[in-house]
């Protein structure tokens, strides 16, 4: 039996041996995170003149490549702040984008409109994909009865695939991303993975699933090098190239566009509010806030007691989880009684399945080294 490690919390955020399992302390009681983020920080955010000059020919590049096109560059939106401050930033910068929203079947009222309400008065085309329900749902469903806290991996991965896809098609050179090193730096493995690994997905939806994945946007690891060295597509994450701050970003936007706040981070997503604060705390101890909250700690926005406050509340009203449990198995046609089998069945874990791990992280240290490097968008 493993010995049960003495509780240690970071000198600086609030990541602590509670949240991550596998967390790790320097000397000086620094965690792992905090080592990570310090260590990329230089090579993913540029700041002052230097960010005003990178952003510059960021901005050049992108014009220069779509001129002659409807659109010089893709956005994701989702409705939630990031990818909404996005799209106003890129419509400042004078770039002509095209929106690009997937539909799972999950938005919130709230998200759909921020989006319509949004788009239609910076004057930002919108293209949506709606993904077959029935196909969706089995997907979910397999992730759900996998047993591994990745339940939310299904809608990530088609999302990047989609971003991929229509740039391909559409002959655009440049994605946007609302991704950013300031306010998602933390990355736990055991917390959630394969958002790039489509041979985890695959095999998971093999074990578990009954329909045939047809209408579903993915991509392997292959189809991404294609991408990215032959068809030479970019994702540039915009955000860290300005002084990003959350709350302000929230205000701007409420102020300027008419933009309302949904809550929790991607809360704009009924399945997301659902399964990260409800299924992940309760059936496999993760509480993402920790990880979300830590960033904005190293981002210097938060401080450690603010985010200790936090932790102190519910991860949303709890009224409002009875109502998502109610309207999520109902509409996944689960029952109570096979919901409660899905809670109370062993956790797993993505080692479990097949998986493409390796190649994964060998790929994200190799783009890391080119951004160092000034070799890729940051």
């Amino acid at each position: 039996m493993t010995a049960r490690r003495d509780y240690q919390r970071c000198t600086r955020c609030i990541m602590d041996t509670d949240a991550d399992r596998s967390i790790t302390f320097d000397g000086d009681g620094l965690c792992c995170h905090c080592s990570r983020y310090d260590s990329l920080v230089s090579a993913r955010i540029s700041r002052g003149d230097a960010a005003k000059e990178a952003l510059g020919r960021q901005v050049e590049k992108i014009k220069r490549h779509g001129k002659g096109r409807d659109y010089d560059c893709i956005v994701g939106v989702s409705g939630g702040v990031d990818s909404t401050y996005v799209a106003y930033l890129v419509k400042q910068l004078g770039l002509r984008p095209l929106a690009v929203h997937f539909d799972n079947g999950w938005n919130s009222e709230l998200a759909v409109k921020n989006i319509e309400l949004v788009l239609t008065r910076a004057k930002i085309d919108l293209f949506t994909y709606v993904v077959d329900w029935s196909e969706f749902r089995d997907l979910q469903l397999s992730f759900l009865k996998a047993s591994t806290p990745d339940g939310d991996i299904p809608t990530d991965h088609a999302i990047s695939a989609l971003l991929w896809n229509e740039a391909v098609k559409r002959g655009i050179r440049y994605i946007i991303s609302g991704m950013n090193f300031a306010t998602e730096s933390i990355s736990v493995p055991d917390w959630a993975y394969g958002h790039s690994d489509w041979r985890y997905i695959k095999d998971v939806h093999r074990r578990f699933g009954s329909r045939s994945l047809q209408s579903y946007p993915h991509f392997s690891l292959p189809y991404l090098c294609y991408i990215n060295l032959i068809r030479r597509v970019r994702v540039i994450s915009i955000l860290n190239y300005v002084e990003y701050d959350r709350a302000r970003a929230m205000k701007l936007l409420q102020e300027e566009l008419g933009w309302t706040s949904y809550g929790g981070k991607h809360h704009e997503s009924v399945y997301t509010r659902f399964y990260q604060g409800y299924v992940l705390p309760k059936k496999f101890g993760v509480d993402k806030r920790y990880g979300h909250l830590s960033d904005l700690i190293n981002a210097g926005q938060i401080t450690t007691e603010h985010a200790l406050g936090e932790m102190m509340r519910p991860t949303y009203p709890e009224d409002l989880q009875q109502q998502d449990l109610v309207y999520v198995t109902k509409k996944l046609g689960l029952t109570c009684d096979e919901f409660d089998a899905i809670m109370k069945s062993p956790v797993r874990s993505f080692r479990d399945y097949r998986n493409s791990f390796a190649a994964v992280q060998l790929l994200r240290r190799s783009v890391n080294i080119l951004r160092s490097k000034g070799l890729y968008p940051k």
